[in-house]
């Protein structure tokens, strides 16, 4: 008879999960399908008065201020919109500070008095709701019996429908805020972020004479990575189930090192899952534009089109929650954790970064003017002082216990910020801070006016995968964010510290301007000097190497290696200065924020503590006391045919079966007892040091014995999914 463990090895090899019927999608286009489940302009168009359709564009377009008096007629049409596509119910949909997304429903449902019901749904409930706050995370901001929060309306990012077998349900973002003011998601400091933003660059482009634009956005591109496990393999692994990555589990003898796996032909049944995503992504307006076989065997990726940065933040969770969705329909479980096996790849989530006006203008792409090159230069030197003052604010973006397992690991940048620029770029630089040549053998410090400072092509040189924080033509790649990770805090922090940057330098620019100085002449004054202020943090060389954390504190780069390292900096004036200065958060939310975060990552390590204590007990050490049971009969057996002298192959095996066992006996009573220590421990940065300096060695010296006594274990006692079973499965 199989163990249950083999049962589901034969059915994820043998069995054809059922592939939902796609039929009605089958051939069609996707602009035919796209955005056909989003209450967006088009629709606003059809169904809204030319007026208020009028007004709300400009919303949506400018920023500009909502009428509530137009709120009943938007919600009217909205509703019956949503009704025509099967919905019966709504909820208002918010990012509370669990990292999570957030729904309450109710139903379009009204009762008349007279017994029956009519469907309803007022401007009143399309802009605001009361949701119970009282659960959510809130870092101090309010007590368990201050329960009122408010949603309100975002009409930046359309509404949209989730259908279900039995209806549809209208979602509609929202901030989500307390009683007295306070953000309790992540929105609502994006949005004061790309607010931010746009008014000091706004700035920058009035010096260069730009009257047109109206508003500078931040675009983002988040790649998602993710792997995909066989569901019924999960479901015999607590630790998958309940932590999301594997906290024990011998190496595979195939992983990675074929390098066959990369962009390599898409297994049928993972082909059939990306195209049903991506049907259900592209109803929902949401560009995915890439799909392929990433590094890792069972690791994959979806990138989508550019879009600004409010809108893609919300795509990329509901992206994310449409992944969690729709694997179980093709016989999967959707891994979005940072490091789900040891030894193999783990996942990140590259946000792609740039900047544009409202007239469309990228103002990070090299100009092929001399005009467009002073001002791409002028922002090339705010990022690079955003990254080299501001870099502890932008770790704050990449926090977690998870991605803690990722960076500095030779498969992710290291914790230590630098920027990538490219041999041609980084050249160019270097003649304006030297005065030497510049690419094309012409000197940069000209009048910039008419400076022939060569055009920049769009690709400056070669990809350096190696780099946290790399520029990449026209746009900069921040790679070191987390593949389970929200991209509202990493573009939060982005924001914020190149809307100080600008602040800087407008402030000097306007200061000699304003004196009678040329902007030519303030320009060739104060860009060699920010070039040479920044220039340590510019690094094209291998971010892997060992020798880069010395070159890097010779630099005096920050390095903060793990998570408790770089919260305990989130409350330094310095870094609370990013995000206070320009109104992005108060002082009270900031420290809340550094609350939660810290809490999240002791109890993240309390529960990983937890579940494998539990797989140890009730799991490993049961099988390997039945191995030894054998063992032992076996060398008994074995001495009384062949006496003592020819017995030594099995006094050994038994002798390391022991030895591994009594060792994780006690590793696992010291993992407990850590994690009782850490529970009882008063103080977020407190607890999440202790999480760190013990839960973390425990469970590592549990999971060496462990994963040597898998190796050791009868195949027939074993019950957990191995590693090869887990990741060759698709």
């Amino acid at each position: 008879m199989h163990s249950p463990r083999m049962k589901a090895m034969l059915q994820a090899m043998n069995d054809n999960p059922v592939i939902p019927d796609r039929q009605d999608e089958k051939g069609r286009a996707a602009e035919d399908i796209f955005g056909q489940n989003v209450f967006g302009l088009p629709a606003m168009r059809k169904r809204l008065p030319k007026e208020v359709y009028r007004k709300l564009e400009r919303i949506i377009r400018d920023g500009d201020r909502l009428d509530p008096a137009m709120a009943d007629v938007v919600a009217s049409a909205m509703k019956d919109w949503a009704m025509e596509h099967g919905a019966t119910h709504y909820t208002h949909w918010f990012h509370p500070m669990t990292g999570l997304t957030a729904e309450k429903h109710d139903a379009f449902l009204t009762p008349t008095g007279d017994g029956q019901v009519i469907s309803e749904f007022s401007g009143k409930m399309l802009i605001s709701g009361e949701p119970d706050a009282s659960s959510f995370p809130s870092g101090g901001i309010r007590s368990t019996f201050e329960a009122r929060g408010y949603t309100a309306w975002d009409p930046s990012v359309p509404a949209f429908i989730i259908p279900q077998p039995y209806g549809a349900t209208l979602h509609i973002p929202t901030y989500f805020y307390s009683y007295s003011g306070e953000a309790l998601d992540r929105k609502i400091p994006l949005l004061r972020s790309i607010a931010a933003l746009s008014q000091q660059a706004i700035r920058i482009l009035r010096l260069f004479g730009n009257t047109k634009a109206k508003f500078v956005r931040p675009n983002v591109g988040p790649e998602q990575e993710y792997f995909l496990v066989d569901s019924r393999l999960a479901a015999l692994r607590p630790d998958l189930l309940l932590t999301g990555r594997t906290l024990l589990g011998a190496p595979s003898p195939k992983g990675q090192e074929m390098e066959d796996h990369y962009f390599g032909a898409i297994p049928s049944r993972v082909m059939s899952f990306m195209q049903d995503l991506e049907i259900e992504l592209l109803k929902l307006g949401i560009p995915a534009k890439t799909r392929h076989n990433e590094v890792a065997p069972g690791q994959f990726e979806l990138a989508p089109v550019f879009e600004e940065a409010n809108i893609a933040c919300d795509h990329n969770m509901l992206c994310m929650n449409m992944m969690r969705h729709l694997a179980p329909r093709h016989g999967f479980v959707c891994l979005l954790h940072e490091k789900p096996f040891a030894g193999v790849n783990g996942s990140g989530k590259h946000n792609n970064w740039s900047l544009s006006d409202s007239e469309g203008n990228n103002l990070l792409n090299p100009g092929g003017t001399p005009q467009d090159n002073a001002q791409f230069l002028v922002f090339l030197a705010a990022v690079l002082r955003a990254v080299h003052k501001h870099a502890p604010a932008l770790r704050l973006g990449t926090v977690g216990a998870g991605n803690d397992h990722r960076l500095g690991a030779n498969e992710a940048p290291p914790a230590i910020l630098s920027v990538y620029l490219g041999e041609q770029l980084a050249g160019v630089l270097d003649a304006f801070v030297n005065g030497g040549q510049a690419a094309e053998g012409k000197k940069p410090v000209m009048e910039i006016g008419v400076s022939t400072l060569p055009p920049l092509p769009v690709d400056l040189s070669d990809r350096n995968r190696t780099s946290p924080f790399a520029f990449t033509g026209n746009k900069f790649e921040f790679r070191a964010v987390g593949s389970s990770q929200s991209v509202a805090p990493v573009n939060i922090a982005l924001n914020a510290a190149v809307a100080c940057a600008l602040d800087d330098i407008a402030t000097d620019l306007e200061a000699s301007t304003a004196a009678g100085t040329l902007l030519n002449t303030a320009l060739q004054e104060l860009l060699p000097r920010l070039f040479r202020e920044h220039m340590p943090v510019v690094f094209n060389g291998n971010g892997y190497a060992d020798s880069w954390p010395e070159e890097a504190a010779r630099r005096g780069l920050p390095n903060d290696k793990d998570t408790v390292a770089a919260l305990e900096r989130y409350s330094e004036p310095a870094v609370m200065d990013v995000f206070l200065r320009c109104g992005i958060l108060t002082e009270r939310e900031m420290l809340s924020r550094q609350e939660i975060l810290l809490e999240n990552y002791s109890k993240t390590l309390c529960i990983e503590g937890r579940v494998m204590a539990d797989m140890v007990r009730m799991s490993v050490l049961p099988a390997s006391q039945e191995s030894l049971r054998r063992s032992a009969d076996t060398l008994l057996k074995t001495r009384e045919v062949l006496g003592e002298e020819a017995t030594g192959t099995e006094e050994e095996m038994f002798s390391a079966l022991h030895s591994h066992m009594t060792a994780l006996v006690g590793g696992v009573k010291a993992l407990e007892s850590a994690v009782a220590a850490v529970a009882a421990t008063e103080g977020a940065l407190a607890q999440a040091r202790a999480a760190r300096d013990s839960i973390l060695p425990a469970m590592q010296v549990c999971r060496e014995h462990a994963d040597v006594l898998e190796r050791m274990v009868d195949d027939a006692f074993w019950s957990l999914p191995r590693y090869a079973e887990l990741l060759w499965s698709n």
